[in-house]
């Protein structure tokens, strides 16, 4: 009678594969708090489509620093992505089982605020504690996915002035840097605070700036716009937020140094993408747990 009953459970196990998988199935129920019921995170699905996106780096060309070039990015596949920044209760948790740095002192892990003063080590940590914690993949999302998610939050930093001109570009960008809007405040806000995209997606280009994966790089083209060298340096790293901004990766508060040019961000953040599974690897891993439970 027994067997019957663990193979009946392991059949219900493989079957729940026909359901939405759990996103955090292993992790404790509570925030480090004890008193906060932990929900897993909410995640929007953005469906195929086109971005416009001016590309991420230093260009120039005959040793004159030009404008980066402007191309249209297309996504064949639905990406899913955060509904929120991560927010500073889940980020203590990874925390709380030795997956994450512990937060600044004075950064409280609050529930309905986002972390903060979060390194791009730090948020990939976080990413790969909790890719481990659920059996899901998570990971931070592309330069080029995080514009095409933050729809028409997304800004173009372009300066429309004579390449040929460093001393044009130089004011152009000067009076840009002058004219960065300072009204919105340093400190973090409740989630929601800053609104939602046409995407379903909070808080997009509020007073969180948020992690890429991407790496800051500086290209070289020829006379007839064909790049002749490329230097990669991924120890900057691109963070997104009311505008572009570089930042070195071991830095949490840019804010005292680290942005690599321009107005500093106000608060580092990020908020994750999940990868999908194909119905393989749901299957095997369904049928893996139904074994185990079946055997026990």
């Amino acid at each position: 009678m027994l067997i019957a009953f663990k193979l009946k459970l392991a059949l219900a196990c493989a079957a729940g594969l026909a359901a939405p998988l759990g996103v955090a199935p292993l992790l404790d129920d509570t925030t480090s708090s004890g008193k906060t019921p932990h929900e897993p995170p909410a995640f929007v699905e953005l469906q195929p489509g086109t971005v416009s996106y001016r590309v991420a780096g230093d260009f120039t060309r005959a040793d004159r620093q030009i404008e980066a070039p402007l191309t249209s990015v297309r996504f064949t596949r639905p990406l899913s992505i955060m509904r929120h920044q991560v927010s500073a209760a889940d980020y203590q948790r990874c925390v709380d089982t030795a997956g994450c740095r512990a937060l600044n002192p004075g950064i409280k892990p609050v529930a309905d605020r986002p972390a903060v003063q979060i390194s791009w080590h730090d948020a990939d940590a976080y990413a790969a504690w909790l890719s481990r914690s659920t059996g899901e993949h998570y990971r931070l999302p592309t330069d080029e996915e995080w514009a095409f998610a933050a729809g028409s939050r997304y800004k173009d930093d372009s300066l429309p002035v004579d390449d040929s001109d460093p001393s044009r570009r130089w004011l152009a960008r000067y009076a840009r840097e002058s004219n960065r809007e300072s009204g919105i405040g340093i400190e973090p806000q409740p989630s929601g605070h800053f609104g939602v995209n046409e995407n379903g997606l909070h808080d997009v280009s509020g007073n969180v700036w948020e992690w890429t994966s991407t790496c800051f790089v500086r290209t070289r083209l020829d006379e007839k716009g064909q790049a002749i060298s490329k230097n990669s340096n991924c120890g900057v790293r691109v963070a997104e937020g009311q505008h572009r901004s570089y930042v070195t990766d071991f830095i949490r508060d840019a804010r005292a140094g680290g942005c690599a040019a321009g107005v500093p961000p106000a608060n580092l953040g990020f908020r994750l993408m999940r990868e999908r599974k194909s119905w393989i690897s749901q299957l095997s891993s369904g049928l893996g747990k139904a074994l185990s439970i079946a055997r026990s």
